[in-house]
């Protein structure tokens, strides 16, 4: 029997780890991410978010209406200290189905990246592809990924501020070869919560010390953007990605996205809010008063 809470747990931390659940099975429905029949991939870098997301799944699988399989996998990207006997023997004393896949990337990125420049990018991409690859040969048709909402918001203004794109990590989308479907179930969880889960559950977490300690990332930078924002407005960060989820097309630029040329009349989901004091039909702000010569004159309505 898997043990989903730590000994002694509090009431609180029994609402957080209730509300991880929730969230996280809402963004399952909400996207379609798991049906009967799946054999998921949970792909485990021994990080907090992981960690947090296999044992939310765990518990998920237990309650849900559907049967479906979760295998775990790590990949050793042949790191110099690499801990390699930690996720395993945590994994064996879970009695969860595994695979550590050893594809050493760390070489790989090292030769090709100078020294001083940040190597996530190449690493992601190599580690993409070893994922893909073991998905395939495994028979897993969803791959299960750690990122939560920051991360999911943080890509948003990444891909904002330099690669000049609306875009961010979608909860669930199919790869360029149409041959995996990546899934992503802490798309509702923000990361103040499942580092609080993770703490308390004591987890045993593995740090990236090939990418985790490099300075001056974009990412981090955007990160502590966030966080004060945060700190000024608490559910900043949630707004933005509720946003994300809320778009509406005429109201940006994008003619591939929405026909601005064709567009000669007015919708009614087309209208400008800012504009809605005088546009308002039943109970307008402002009356048109007068409309001589030169000037144009609008009046308050007092009620």
């Amino acid at each position: 029997m898997i043990k989903h809470l730590p000994d002694n747990a509090s009431g609180n931390f029994v609402r957080l780890r209730n509300s991880l659940i929730s969230a996280t099975g809402k963004a399952i429905g909400d996207y379609n991410m798991i049906e009967g029949g799946d054999t998921v991939l949970v792909c485990m870098s021994g990080g907090k978010d992981s960690h947090a997301m296999l044992m939310i799944l765990l518990a998920l699988q237990e309650r849900a209406p559907i049967d479906f399989k979760l295998m775990a996998m790590n990949l050793d990207q042949k790191q110099p200290g690499f801990p390699a006997d930690i996720l395993p023997a945590y994994l064996e004393k879970l009695g969860v189905d595994y695979r550590i896949v050893e594809a050493d990337t760390y070489s790989i990125v090292k030769e090709k990246i100078p020294e001083g420049k940040t190597t996530c990018s190449l690493c992601s991409r190599l580690r993409r592809g070893v994922i893909y690859r073991t998905a395939k040969e495994l028979g897993a048709n969803k791959i299960a990924l750690g990122h939560h909402r920051d991360d999911i918001v943080e890509t948003l203004f990444l891909n904002m501020f330099f690669g000049a794109k609306l875009k961010a990590m979608p909860p669930k989308l199919a790869t360029n070869d149409k041959q995996n479907i990546v899934i992503r179930p802490l798309a509702y969880c923000s990361e103040k919560d499942i580092a609080s889960y993770a703490r308390q559950m004591e987890f045993p977490i593995i740090p990236c010390d090939l990418c985790g300690s490099q300075e001056n990332l974009q990412r981090q930078k955007v990160k502590d953007m966030l966080q004060g924002w945060e700190r000024e407005q608490p559910g900043r960060i949630n707004n933005i990605f509720r946003a994300i989820t809320n778009v509406e097309p005429s109201h940006l630029a994008d003619t591939e996205l929405y026909d601005f040329k064709g567009l000669t009349q007015a919708q009614p989901e087309d209208e400008d809010p800012l504009f809605g004091d005088i546009a308002e039909k039943e109970s307008p702000a402002l009356s048109l008063a007068n409309s001589e010569g030169t000037r144009i004159e609008f009046k308050r309505n007092i009620a």
